[in-house]
C-alpha cells in the first residue's frame, strides 16, 4: 500500500511540474505587439474612437490574439514626439503574430485607417517578455 502511495505522489508531483513548465513556456512564447499612433491635429475624437474600436475588434476575429489593451499617453516627460495613442496586442506566440500581419481582417483595419485619413504617423515594436 505504501508503495502505491509513493508512486501516486510521485506521479502527481511530476504531472504538476509538467503543467507548471508548460504554463511558463507558453507565457515566454508570447509576443507583445506595440503600435503607437500620431493622429493629425484635425482628427476628430469620433474617428479616433472608430479606429480604436476596430483595432480592439481584431481580437475576436483573428486567432492567436491573447489580449488587447489601449491607452493615451499621459507621461509628464514630454518625450512622445506627438505620438499619443498606444495599442498593445499580445499574441500567443510569434507564429500567431506572423499570421496576423497578412490576415484579411488586419488588412481591412489598414484600409479603414486609409479611408478615415486621420493618421499622421505610426511606429511598431514587437518583443517577447524577458523575466
Amino acid at each position: 500500500m505504501r508503495k502505491i502511495m509513493v508512486m501516486s505522489l510521485s506521479a502527481l508531483t511530476l504531472g504538476a511540474a509538467l503543467v507548471f513548465t508548460a504554463f511558463q513556456n507558453k507565457k515566454s512564447d508570447q509576443v507583445r505587439h506595440i503600435v503607437v499612433f500620431k493622429y493629425k491635429p484635425d482628427a476628430s475624437q469620433e474617428k479616433i474612437d472608430q479606429i480604436t474600436q476596430a483595432f480592439k475588434g481584431l481580437k475576436g476575429k483573428i486567432p492567436g490574439i491573447v489580449s488587447f489593451e489601449h491607452g493615451i499617453n499621459d507621461s509628464p516627460e514630454n518625450k512622445n514626439l506627438g505620438f499619443t495613442h498606444v495599442y498593445q496586442v499580445t499574441f500567443k506566440d510569434a507564429a500567431a503574430r506572423d499570421a496576423y500581419l497578412p490576415h484579411p481582417e488586419h488588412k481591412k483595419f489598414g484600409e479603414l485607417l486609409g479611408q478615415l485619413n486621420v493618421l499622421e504617423d505610426a511606429f511598431v515594436v514587437d518583443y517577447r517578455p524577458v523575466e
